[in-house]
């Protein structure tokens, strides 16, 4: 058994036992000797007191091996489940080989971001973002169909480079123009092409996808050499201009495809178009809360063909997902501890800022707007220097409420996924505390101070923000669904991701699917 199955073991049971998946909490047992959990095959393991998301969780000193944990899930599992359980278990293969891997070649990559961080690349950030493990989801560094070469050529935590390939799309298909900074057909060897088609971006992982549809021709010469993001299928075009492809791969599930349906293109410019609308009727958040431009973006109606140009502000900015990573500097310290000495502070004052601006942005959308963002720590960067300022984009997975758009002056957008549109509060309080609270705030918190400290300083910036609004009632039910709950929801992520096809679930969204709950670690004093 290698040094990291126990932890990629440990971290699956946890993820099943928080969604109840095949009834694993009916097996936990409470006896003189302690907590434990009894899996199938007489396996007695033990748990200990869980911290924010769940109860309780697989102890430290377990020695778990995966070939135990995936057969206890085959026996537990529904037979019309055997599928998800075969593609959990080569996700958990997966993920085993990329964390050895980037275990291998961790000082490394360290070795090549720049010491000091006023000299850093803001795509050396994304690099360090994707050092640290996903909150909740337990095989998040699981590519399916990916090699170890491809790992180390393509994925963000090895801060490879790489040249994109084009494709030649017939121009009477192609949807939104070419990509501004594109080549020519000429310029990646289809010259006879010039005017007749239209040059789209492919990831090399999804050529052989691109490569075999009628009427396309990929062109043999690679064009623009690029860095990935946190996100893999984004890429670094220049500083400051991000470019978003499909990727031929699922990440944080089998169902968590990384292809780009064309209308989220239109839907995510849409939803930046409203937030922009917000900010104009919102004076005091204009200055703290930036908005990526992403406007320009094109498709061929595939969902392997497709673009959107990013632009970002012209800041350094640091993606929140960066925060807990660890500095390039050494000594265990983090890059928010290393961002706080920068500026002449402390850890606390630093996310204190952070946290306070970020509930009161999210709790204003939410109260007056109806608008729960799905912006998590990937979707949020924190500005370098200056006062607390933060940078939101990738908005195509929002939920607002027309009926409050309405009531606040505001035209209610014509998404094309009607999803992204409901006046079920509870619906959208779902959204706000399994993102914006679990993910944006707690996680984050949590894992930069001691959990009394953390829990008081996200306590109190809800706290105040909801006292803003008094007693409107979206502000008394977000009350109620968070400060005051017993319990708080939570995603079953593995379950709809990987183990339990939609039809069973009847989940419309895998990304949306609230099959779980957690103690209420505001409460805890």
């Amino acid at each position: 058994m290698s040094e990291r199955e126990p932890y990629v073991a440990a971290r699956v049971v946890n993820a099943l036992l928080r969604e109840d998946y095949g009834g694993l909490a009916d097996r936990v047992t409470r006896t003189r000797d302690g907590v434990a959990l009894e899996l199938p095959g007489a396996r007695r393991v033990r748990l200990t007191p869980g911290s924010l998301y769940q109860d309780f969780v697989v102890a430290p000193d377990e020695s778990l091996g995966l070939s135990s944990v995936l057969g206890a899930v085959a026996e537990i599992a529904h037979p019309a489940d055997a599928a998800g359980v075969k593609a959990l278990a080569v996700e958990c293969g997966a993920a085993l080989r990329a964390l050895e891997l980037h275990d291998a070649r961790r000082d490394e990559v360290l070795g090549r971001i720049h010491l000091d961080p006023r000299d850093r690349d803001a795509i050396d950030y994304e690099t360090l973002a994707a050092f640290v493990d996903h909150p909740v989801y337990p095989t998040a560094r699981a590519r399916y169909g990916m090699s170890e070469a491809e790992l180390l050529a393509y994925a963000p935590e090895f801060a490879p480079s790489f040249e994109l390939r084009w494709a030649a799309v017939p121009r009477e298909r192609a949807r939104g123009g070419r990509v501004p900074f594109g080549p020519s057909p000429a310029d990646v060897g289809l010259p006879g092409l010039a005017g007749t088609h239209v040059p789209f971006p492919v990831h090399p992982l999804s050529v052989r996808v691109v490569g075999g549809m009628p009427g396309v021709t990929v062109g043999p010469v690679p064009y623009l050499r690029v860095r990935p993001t946190l996100s893999m299928r984004t890429v670094e075009a220049a500083p400051g201009i991000h470019l978003k492809l499909p990727l031929a791969t699922s990440t944080l599930g089998l169902r968590n495809r990384r292809s780009i349906k064309p209308a989220t293109l239109g839907d995510g410019a849409l939803a930046e178009r409203l937030l922009r609308e917000v900010l104009a009727a919102e004076p005091e958040f204009r200055d703290a809360i930036l908005l990526a431009d992403e406007q320009r973006y094109g498709h061929a109606d595939h969902e392997y063909l497709a673009w959107m140009v990013r632009t970002l502000p012209d800041t350094r900015v640091i993606p929140v997902a960066a925060l807990l990573a660890p500095s390039p500097a050494g000594a265990g310290e983090t890059v928010i501890a290393e961002l706080a000495r920068a500026r002449g502070g402390d850890v606390t004052t630093v996310l204190g800022g952070y946290l306070r601006l970020l509930l009161r942005w999210n709790v204003r959308l939410f109260v007056k707007y109806g608008i729960a963002l799905e912006a998590h720590q990937q979707n949020i960067s924190l500005v370098a220097s200056g006062p607390p300022r933060l940078l939101i984009k990738d908005n195509d997975g929002l939920l607002a409420s027309p009926e409050r758009l309405r009531a606040a002056g505001l035209a209610v957008p014509r998404f094309a996924d009607e999803r992204m549109l409901t006046d079920d509060p509870h619906a959208l309080a779902d959204v706000f505390v399994t993102i914006t609270l679990h993910l944006a705030a707690a996680a984050v918190a949590f894992g930069a101070l001691p959990a009394d400290a953390a829990r008081r300083m996200v306590r109190d910036a809800l706290a105040d923000a909801l006292a803003e609004h008094g007693d409107d009632p979206l502000a008394r039910l977000l009350r109620a669904r968070t400060l005051d709950a017993a319990r708080l929801v939570g995603k079953a992520m593995l379950t709809a991701g990987t183990l339990v096809d939609k039809a069973r679930t009847g989940a419309a969204d895998v990304n949306k699917f609230y099959g779980t709950g957690g103690p209420n670690y505001l409460r805890r004093v």
